[in-house]
């Protein structure tokens, strides 16, 4: 991957970045890397499913989302919850 890396005065950012106070007049570094074309995006179907209002389910791929058995709602026992501090 190409790339361009350069020190220089951090005047020169004026009018492209907004730079926070601590790096105003200092010599910087900039970087610049080309944005990776093969990102994950989403598929039209995905994009059809959203805009007719499906619930999309983060996390799990395309299929019913398990059922949470009904131990999962019951109190942690007294030793975890010290050991958190609760």
């Amino acid at each position: 991957m190409e790339y361009v890396r350069q020190t220089i005065g951090s005047a020169a950012l004026n009018g492209i970045f907004d730079l926070p106070p601590t790096l105003r007049n200092k010599e910087v570094e900039v970087i610049i890397l080309p944005i990776q074309q093969n990102a994950v995006t989403e598929t039209e179907e995905t994009k059809q499913e959203y805009k007719q209002g499906y619930k999309v389910n983060m996390g799990f791929l395309k299929g019913k989302v398990p059922e949470l058995p009904d131990s999962f709602f019951d109190p942690l026992p007294e030793e975890d919850l010290q050991a958190w501090g609760l």
